[in-house]
């Protein structure tokens, strides 16, 4: 393994740390988009351009941009005034630990059952492109007014809680 990849890890790795560890949640949906660029890189550094393109597209262009629209339009970006940790944060370890050991489990029990030589696969970046505008094009069109309507909605939610913090004010 290259340097470059344990660079990108890190930035990765990074990255998902902040977005779990920071308090203010419009820094951690910057940091979740640090870790989405990290894992676009990962698959650019891996040859893996339509994976690593969409990633940009998709979760930085779209998905991150979308939460931080919602953060900002909303009350969430407000830091809360009592601890951020929940009285069963004991118990939420405990379940995220037993979830860790049955994937890592499942990963190590795999590795017998896969070949070690894999065809390297035909497709091109261009015959996606070509399924996507052609065979694929509406859950493509649905996913892109899902995100939208997201984003409508998150404003009317913004407007309604604006308005009635100002009726709120006049009395």
């Amino acid at each position: 393994m290259s340097i470059v990849f344990y660079l990108l890890a890190a930035l990765t790795v990074a990255g998902g740390l902040a977005a779990m560890l920071l308090k203010n949640t419009v820094h951690c949906a910057l940091a979740l988009t640090v870790a989405f660029a990290g894992l676009a890189l990962l698959f650019l550094n891996l040859d893996a351009q339509f994976a690593g393109f969409a990633q940009i597209l998709v979760y930085i262009g779209a998905v991150a941009i979308l939460v931080v629209f919602a953060i900002l339009l909303t009350k969430g970006s407000e830091t809360p005034k009592d601890g951020v940790f929940s009285r069963s944060w004991l118990a939420g370890l405990a379940i995220a630990a037993a979830v860790f050991a049955v994937l890592g489990w499942a990963v190590l029990q795999s590795v017998r059952v896969l070949p070690h030589e894999t065809a390297v696969p035909t497709v091109t970046v261009q015959q996606i492109g070509v399924a996507l505008v052609g065979r694929y094009v509406l859950p493509l069109e649905i996913v892109a007014v899902l995100l939208t309507s997201a984003l409508i909605g998150a404003v009317i939610v913004a407007m309604h809680e604006k308005v009635g913090h100002e009726n709120e004010e006049q009395k």
